[in-house]
């Protein structure tokens, strides 16, 4: 993870030479998660999540973002629809650090060269990597093991506002699709531990809702060929 955003740190520092448009901004939202724990609703943030950004405008129809996101998520049997989770009674709370990379569509022009109010809506998708405990279970004994690496595809839809020519305000949601199926402890992988596993409803999602703010700098581009 480390050596991809060393490059990707380089790249951009290349490309700042070329008096491009950039943005470096900060996110706060609500995280919820969906598994083989607790609620299955997939729109129902009720943790907290925060976010720092960068975004490199390479048109005004198109960009790259690097983020960083720490997002705690949690789940539990007893707020589930279903009889047979809430009759199991397990709970649990997590982590999760991710490092993402990706490319943001504008439905509308965004032409940073203007001055007055301006919205479009946009769509999201990269890869992360993401860091989280490795849970498990004792019976009903929620146990945090070591930390673990996997990734993530996040998708997202938002909308974008210019309220200045340096002010940009964006709402987002986002749905992340893991690669790991123990997000939740349903699934641990070490197979030293005395535990049990349960996960029968594939990989784990997370999602997040929330609002950013980001600031522009640089010399405005001609985005003409």
């Amino acid at each position: 993870m480390k050596k991809i955003l060393i490059s990707f740190i380089l790249l951009f520092g290349i490309e700042m030479a070329q008096a491009q448009i950039h943005e470096i901004g900060v996110g706060l939202g609500g995280v919820n998660y969906v598994g083989d724990i607790g609620s299955t609703q997939y729109i129902a943030p009720k943790n907290l999540g925060y976010n720092v950004f960068y975004r490199w405008n390479r048109s005004p129809r198109h960009s790259y973002k690097i983020s960083y996101s720490h997002m705690k998520i949690t789940g539990d049997d007893a707020k589930s629809s279903m009889e047979s989770r809430k009759a199991r009674g397990l709970k649990f709370n997590n982590t999760i650090q991710e490092l993402t990379l990706g490319l943001e569509f504008n439905f509308f022009e965004f032409d940073l060269h203007e001055e007055q109010f301006a919205m479009t809506p946009y769509l999201f998708t990269g890869i992360s990597g993401i860091r989280y405990n490795d849970l498990y279970f004792r019976g009903h004994r929620m146990v945090k093991g070591g930390k673990k690496y996997s990734a993530a595809i996040p998708i997202a839809a938002g909308l974008k506002f210019r309220l200045t020519p340096q002010l940009i305000l964006n709402a987002e949601v986002a749905a992340n699709y893991s690669f790991t199926d123990n997000l939740d402890g349903s699934h641990s992988s070490d197979s030293n531990l005395e535990k049990f596993n349960f996960g029968k409803n594939g990989n784990d999602w997370y999602f997040y809702s929330g609002i950013s703010l980001s600031f522009t700098f640089g010399q405005n581009p001609c985005y003409c060929e």
